[in-house]
């Protein structure tokens, strides 16, 4: 079942509640709706996650934690979530995101120079910037939609699952009944 594989590798809320750095959020991390392992939950949590991984930010993982307190669904794995912009993956889908952009918005992508530097992204900000957003926040809400969708079918699919073997067992007779 999903619940028992997300239990696994999800830090007990005891465990962060003693981190001295996350003393500051104190109540917020009380509410125990934070650390509830259900269909729902997990698949808002994938919701939040995904959207605010896909927004070049900072503080996407605040964002996240706010979101997951404000519309009650897990907020470790929200947190967690947020990683999958990681500094090695984050200029691809920065880039995806920037194309998307262009795309919509109907402008031709501005061509990257042989050797990028940070003086050639600072004076072509103001040339990317409205594509990035735009197409950012396009990829943000299909990612949290595709991701919301996608948890609840595999969870469904699991549960359906679980009840098919366990109504398999109980038809199969037990070796002492056969035996007598």
């Amino acid at each position: 079942m999903p619940r028992r594989f997300l239990q696994r590798y999800l830090p007990h809320p005891e465990t962060l509640r003693r981190q001295r750095s996350l003393r500051l959020l104190g109540g917020l991390t009380a509410d125990p709706g934070l650390w509830v392992l259900s269909r729902r939950s997990v698949a808002n949590a994938f919701s939040v996650g995904l959207f605010s991984a896909m927004l070049p930010i900072p503080f996407q993982m605040a964002l996240a934690a706010f979101g997951a307190w404000l519309i009650r669904c897990n907020l470790p794995l929200s947190v967690g979530l947020v990683w999958i912009t990681n500094p090695l993956t984050m200029p691809l889908i920065f880039y995806g995101n920037y194309r998307v952009g262009t795309w919509v918005m109907g402008t031709r992508a501005s061509e990257a120079p042989a050797r990028l530097s940070t003086r050639w992204i600072a004076e072509r900000m103001a040339d990317i910037l409205p594509a990035l957003a735009v197409g950012s926040v396009i990829m943000a809400c299909v990612a949290a939609l595709l991701g919301n969708v996608m948890i609840r079918l595999i969870w469904r699919w699991q549960v359906s699952r679980s009840w098919k073997r366990r109504r398999l067992r109980r038809r199969r007779p037990r070796r002492d009944e056969a035996d007598e």
